[in-house]
């Protein structure tokens, strides 16, 4: 299941995550601490503040303590943790073979079809392709190819 703004703010508000949107400085765009989410009030689309909000509910499911310092090495494995947990949540693998199905074609479609911008999706892509390679199978009917992107479908 992936989801939209919408299901990540219930899920946020049902794990007791508070959500709070006020200009933030710096290029920053999203917080989690203790149980809160900060938002940049400025993010421009509900697609943008979408991905920013599934990288947050990341670091509540995945992170502990302060993470600020980004060369400490733990941190940065936290943060790519996170991040993870977001491209999973939004780009779940089953959902790129869908958008195949739905004869999706152009990485901007694909990004409109699964509801995240262009950014997120080529990160998303850049980290399935160093955690899986070039591909990877999807179920015992399809591989997912990362470069160039798109579905192979196997026949028996």
């Amino acid at each position: 299941m992936a989801y939209d703004y919408e299901a990540l703010h219930k899920e946020a508000c049902t794990s007791g995550v508070d959500i709070i949107e006020k200009s933030l400085r710096g290029r920053n765009k999203g917080f989690y601490g203790d149980g809160v989410i900060i938002l940049d009030k400025r993010i421009s689309t509900v697609i943008e503040k979408a991905c920013i909000l599934a990288e947050e509910i990341g670091h509540y499911h995945t992170s502990d303590g302060d993470i600020l310092d980004q060369t400490d090495i733990q941190n940065r494995k936290q943060e790519l943790r996170a991040r993870q947990w977001a491209y999973q949540c939004m780009i779940p693998l089953d959902r790129i073979v869908q958008a195949h199905y739905a004869h999706v074609s152009g990485r901007y479609d694909l990004a409109e079809y699964l509801g995240v911008t262009e950014k997120f999706l080529q990160a998303a892509i850049d980290r399935f392709t160093e955690k899986y390679g070039p591909s990877v199978t999807v179920d015992d009917r399809h591989i997912v190819l990362f470069d160039p992107l798109g579905v192979i479908e196997l026949f028996s």
